[in-house]
């Protein structure tokens, strides 16, 4: 290893060895330099050192040597110039980008000599052999060899700085600058696994910031400059992942920013958070991740609003309209149904991990956290007023599919609705944080979602249905298409559908009386029946009400519900309190051993810090007592030999030495041979001084004579060369006199020569004016055309105009017009209607008047005597033809009022009366009385009072509903 008395000296060396084309030894010579222990101060030749051994190393590409001399250059420079290792790292980069590009443009030059026609001509039949054998092509090969080395040599270089600058809290600038041009460097050359690489370095780096805390020049994240670069370069990172199509690698760069904010406990900037939520849904969008793309959209939609004040009506309008489509493409069911534990648990994880990145809570809370889904998601679109932002189109998009039932017209309503909106989208304004949103993309989500909507809706009111009218339906796909998209539906159980080709057929089954969908159509069906028979047969006052009873019972079966669901309440309730005190008596315990052992375990720490504490003292004072006596014992060495060097007395070692004395000794020793050096110095300048001025004076007259010697030798040559300039000066000119004697004949030639030019010129002129103002005028005249052509269609198009909106101004009228011809008819047919109501409600009131009448005319005569009563019940009815021999029979038979007799004693004691009696059985004959039951009627018997009444010679008590609808159709 060379040594060098003085940092200069290695400078010269190396330079000495590159003019002789001895790089390697020059790097070599720099390179033990920089690693000696000697030349440990800093200087600014130390700088132009480093600047011209980065200069060597890139010249012949050697990283290591490039990294070793880094890292020694940052130890030297550490705490002195820092600015001057980032100049050095600066220069070293900036080198190894220019021989990376002097690389490919060398290679792009010989692809394009290589681009010819005739191969033979250019290359030899050893290169073609070569070419052909090895299967290369000219750009590859010149890649391998030109391009690619210095690729590598330049990716070491940024691998090497970013390791050197890593931990070091002065330049945090130069690291970001430095992972900013490597990303660019991946990005310019789409190198996928070298940015992968690069990404996994700056991660370790991190995490090695966090795990070593006690590092000296540590950077501090807690400071905003240093935060700002660190989130500034993921950020960056994020963005190149995104237009690399590193989707993955872009995932964890959000995990990476998450992940950093969560360590400085601090939410980013929301010009940031804009980009990271656009990032965001980007990924969640490709990895076909609808749900949570869909809560990305909502949290830039929202920072969006609330932040960025200029931003335009319709860039927000686009926003809102792709959040909500980005919610509707969201799957209508539960994709965990019917999955095992460990797939649930991986999804509750998973799912959890992503709410922390869609929410961006630094201090998560799992306990507090709800569980991101689709039905939460639209309860959010409402309540942050998305709704209230999109387009119209968006807006009955929206209430087609979620909200109205339509089973047969839902996917041909959705249809034009999805081909206005595919047309919506572009380019955003420059306010606006996002740059494009396309509506198309959610198109086909959207046209999958319809159909799940129209089998469901189908599936709810059909139990069969033909596969060629279902296929009508549904015009967006093929009825395979549909039966794949029906396979995923059935699978999670959001409706049951089954496919019969034989038949050709669908079946839609599982579905019972008890299932919520058919149930809740049954009481709509039902209760529309209900009120529908209301109107047709309106109730009869006084008549039983059977849902009174009705009412009765349900109030009774809720009740007892209500007090099933109190008990069952209050059993769980005291369950858990239970449960409850369980845990907090097994906390408790557990909050006592963990007290006792934290104290036992903080005991044993000081004990052993206590101890450590002194067994580092004491090791220290043993390092300082071994390294007082090794420095001993060295300048006693050094003196000894001095001493004897200068044939002075040496120390006695039987003396007592100490470092102290040694060293006074040293200095005195020192001073003296100082002493010494200063006056034989002094006496040498004189003895120099003396001498170099005999010199001068010797030197001074030969210094005159040979002056004037000199001047006068150049005075003749002056001379000697003017006149040789005049005499050809005057050669010249005779020559050029006889050479303009000789072409004076030509003078005429050349003037017709130049009069015919002239003249042929002047003609094209006046020809090429002539036709530029033919064109001219052309061009005129076919422009007066244009713009009267052009004129009649704008009159043609208002004109038209005019005639669609005059049109569409009668059509509104027209239809104005119906409307209140309809309302005038309704208000006609419903007054006819109510009319017609009246006239049978004044016919009823006068036949219940009727039949009061005739009860009070009945009571009336029943009121006369208590055994005028049993007479009348006893009494049969009068027979109109009755024999009059028959009349004092059956008076004579006629029993007592005071004695019951039955019928048939009666019967067998009227004896030939019973020939006379078929007449006054006869219960069917025409205008004939009916015979009223012999049996009294009982005042509770209102059976058959309503019967008697109603087939009797009397008006009737009251009418029912058959009754009523006889009566109106008579």
């Amino acid at each position: 290893m060379a040594t060098f008395a003085r940092p200069e000296n290695a400078l010269k060396r190396a330079e000495e060895l590159i003019n002789v084309g001895q790089k390697h030894e020059a790097l070599e010579a720099l390179h033990s330099f920089i690693t000696s222990r000697r030349y440990r101060a800093w200087t600014r030749t130390h700088e132009r050192i480093l600047f011209k051994y980065v200069e060597l190393c890139v010249d012949m590409r050697r990283g290591r040597h490039a990294k070793d001399g880094l890292i020694q250059y940052r130890s030297i420079c550490q705490q002195v110039n820092i600015n001057s290792l980032e100049e050095v790292i600066k220069h070293f980069m900036q080198l190894s980008t220019e021989k990376a590009e002097l690389a490919r443009s060398q290679a792009q030059a010989l692809e394009e000599a290589l681009d010819v026609d005739d191969l033979e001509a250019d290359k030899r039949p050893e290169d073609l052999m070569l070419s052909y054998v090895s299967g290369e092509k000219g750009k590859e090969r010149s890649d391998r060899e030109l391009v690619t080395p210095w690729f590598k040599f330049l990716w070491e270089t940024y691998r090497t700085v970013l390791e050197i600058l890593r931990n070091n809290s002065r330049l945090e600038a130069l690291y970001a600058m430095t992972a900013h041009r490597a990303f660019q460097f991946c990005k310019q050359y789409k190198r996928t696994t070298e940015f992968r690489r690069l990404c996994e370095i700056i991660r370790n780096h991190l995490a090695n910031l966090n795990k070593y805390r006690d590092q000296r020049d540590r950077p501090d994240l807690t400071a905003p400059e240093s935060l700002q670069l660190y989130l500034d370069t993921r950020f960056e990172q994020l963005k190149i992942a995104t237009e690399l199509e590193l989707w993955q690698e872009a995932f964890r760069s959000i995990e990476d920013i998450h992940g950093l904010m969560c360590i400085v406990k601090k939410t980013p900037k929301s010009s940031l958070m804009v980009v990271y939520y656009a990032k965001l849904s980007e990924i969640f969008w490709t990895s076909s991740n609808h749900l949570y793309h869909a809560y990305a959209w909502l949290k830039l939609f929202s920072l969006q609003k609330s932040f960025n004040k200029n931003l335009s009506q319709k860039d927000l309008q686009l926003i809102a309209s792709s959040v909500v489509l980005a919610a509707l493409s969201v799957p209508p069911y539960d994709r965990s149904y019917d999955a095992s534990h460990l797939e649930l648990q991986n999804e509750k994880e998973r799912s959890l991990r992503v709410a922390n990145l869609i929410a961006f809570d630094v201090e998560p809370k799992t306990e507090s956290r709800e569980v991101l889904s689709r039905t939460s998601l639209l309860s959010d679109l409402l309540s942050k007023g998305v709704m209230t932002c999109v387009n119209q189109e968006v807006k009955d998009l929206y209430n087609i599919l979620e909200h109205e039932f339509l089973p047969l017209d839902l996917a041909l309503k959705v249809q034009p609705l999805l081909t206005k909106i595919s047309k919506l989208g572009g380019k955003l304004t420059s306010a606006s944080s996002v740059r494009e949103v396309q509506l198309s993309k959610y198109v086909p989500s959207l046209e999958k979602l319809a159909t799940l909507r129209s089998l469901q809706q189908v599936s709810q009111v059909y139990q069969t249905m033909n596969i060629d009218n279902l296929s009508k339906t549904i015009p967006f796909f093929d009825f395979s298409i549909v039966e794949k998209i029906s396979v995923d539906a059935v699978k999670h159980h959001f409706f049951a559908m089954k496919v019969d080709y034989m038949k050709g057929s669908v079946s839609f089954g599982n579905k019972n009386l008890e299932s919520e969908g058919l149930r809740h159509h049954l009481a709509t069906f039902a209760e529309s029946l209900s009120k529908t028979r209301i109107m047709i047969h309106p109730p009869v006052r006084g008549a039983p009400k059977s849902g009174e009873t009705h009412s009765d019972l349900v109030e009774t079966v809720e009740r007892e519900h209500r007090r099933l669901l109190a008990r069952k309440s209050i059993i769980e309730k005291r369950k858990e309190e239970q449960e409850r005190q369980l845990l907090e008596m097994e906390r408790e315990e557990e909050a006592k051993r963990l007290k006792l052992q934290k104290i036992t375990e903080e005991a044993e720490q000081r004990r052993l810090a206590s101890e450590f504490e002194q067994m580092k003292n004491q090791r220290i004072l043993r390092e300082i007592e071994e390294r007082e006596l090794q420095e001993t014992q060295a300048l006693l060495l050094e003196t000894e030999k001095r001493s004897k060097r200068k044939g002075k007395r040496p120390v006695l070692e039987g003396e007592k030495i100490t470092k102290q004395s040694l060293m006074e000794l040293a200095l005195s020793e020192q001073l003296k041979d100082r002493q010494e050096m200063e006056k034989k110095l002094q006496k040498l300048v004189k003895t120099m001084d003396y001498l170099e001025r005999a010199k001068r004076e010797e030197a001074a007259p030969l210094i005159e004579a040979d002056y004037k010697r000199r001047l006068a030798e150049e005075e003749a040559l002056h001379e000697h060369e003017q006149q040789q300039e005049i005499e050809s000066s005057r050669q010249r000119h005779a020559g050029d006199l006889e050479e303009k004697k000789r072409l004076g004949r030509m003078f005429e030639s050349k003037s017709l020569f130049h009069e015919r030019v002239v003249s042929r010129r002047e003609a094209e002129f006046n020809r090429l004016e002539t036709e530029r103002e033919e064109r001219i005028n052309q061009i005129i005249q076919s422009r007066k055309q244009e713009r009267e052509a052009k004129r009649k269609s704008l009159y043609y198009l208002r004109c038209e105009e005019e005639r669609q909106i005059r049109l569409h101004e009668e059509e509104e009228a027209r239809k104005h017009e119906e409307m209140e011809r309809r309302k005038r008819e309704e208000a006609e047919r419903k007054a006819k209607l109510d009319e017609i109501a009246e006239k049978q409600r004044q016919r009823e009131r006068e036949l219940e008047e009727k039949e009061q009448r005739r009860r009070e005319e009945l009571l009336g005569r029943s009121s006369t005597g208590p055994s005028r009563v049993a007479d009348l019940s006893a009494m049969p009815r009068p027979v109109e033809a009755a024999p009059p021999a028959t009349a004092p029979t059956a008076a004579a038979a006629a029993p007592t009022p005071d004695k019951y007799v039955p019928r048939f004693k009666r019967m067998s004691a009227e004896g030939g009366g019973a020939q006379a009696r078929p007449a006054e059985n006869d219960r069917w004959a025409s205008g004939g009385s009916i015979r009223k039951d012999d049996r009294p009627s009982q005042p509770g018997d209102r059976w058959r009072d309503d019967r008697s009444t109603s087939f009797g010679g009397g008006p009737p008590k009251s009418t029912s509903t058959w009754s009523s609808s006889r009566t109106r159709d008579r």
